[in-house]
């Protein structure tokens, strides 16, 4: 069963740092991309920053969060640094990937189950 699991999340105090990580585990052939989602309470959830031909990151968080990959451990990293309180948020994993399952391949999308980061002022 494929799956991602999220982890790295917690409380922090403006200004400090947090490092998420999004591991997949499976039959996987491929990590094709790899984004970042977050959503607040009452809120949309929003795209934080994505991996895949080109990298991404919303206007929010440009020059403080760092997406990247270890492709060797099929994982994907949030460094996020000089953390806000208008950080705090659920931070979901979204990958697609190509998966081997009954001797074919398929390529699809995965969610992971998120992890909060609380950011204290």
């Amino acid at each position: 069963q494929v799956q991602l699991v999220e982890s790295g999340g917690g409380l922090v105090q403006a200004g400090g740092s947090l490092r998420l990580s999004c591991a997949a585990s499976g039959s996987i052939f491929r990590v094709n991309t790899m984004a970042w989602y977050r959503q607040a309470p009452k809120k949309a959830r929003e795209l934080v920053a994505s991996s895949g031909g080109s990298t991404n990151y919303a206007d929010s968080v440009k020059g403080r969060f760092t997406i990247s990959r270890d492709n060797a451990k099929n994982t994907g990293y949030l460094q996020m640094n000089s953390l806000e309180p208008e950080d705090t948020a659920a931070y979901y994993c979204h990958a697609v990937l190509t998966v081997f399952q009954g001797s074919k391949y398929y390529t699809r999308d995965y969610w992971g189950q998120g992890t909060q980061v609380t950011v204290s002022s």
